[in-house]
């Protein structure tokens, strides 16, 4: 029972040891982040948010094509003899309502 006693204290160190360590790296970890954030000129506080509205204002999430291209890309097609001039009107009302 003694020898178990005597081990208690060196383990507790180790693990306080090993909890220090992770902690110190963690901050290493988000002052090097926050560093190079700035270095490209955003705000380490708010970068979430500035990324996300980057994102929802790019072309990204538009799903293709923006209603000038498909309007363009329908009159090539017209023109080309691909489709009717009724199915021109349908398909161009269907772009412009969406």
């Amino acid at each position: 029972m003694a020898f178990g006693n005597s081990l208690f204290p060196v383990v507790f160190i180790a693990i306080a040891l090993v909890a220090v360590a992770v902690f110190v790296v963690a901050i290493v970890s988000v002052v090097r982040n926050s560093r190079r954030v700035r270095q490209h000129g955003l705000d380490p506080m708010t970068l979430q948010a500035d990324l996300a509205a980057k994102v929802m204002r790019s072309d990204l999430l538009s799903g293709g094509q923006s209603k000038a291209q498909r309007l363009a890309e329908l009159d090539a097609m017209l023109t080309e003899g691909v489709i009717t001039p009724a199915e021109h009107a349908a398909a161009r009302a269907a772009i412009l309502r969406s």
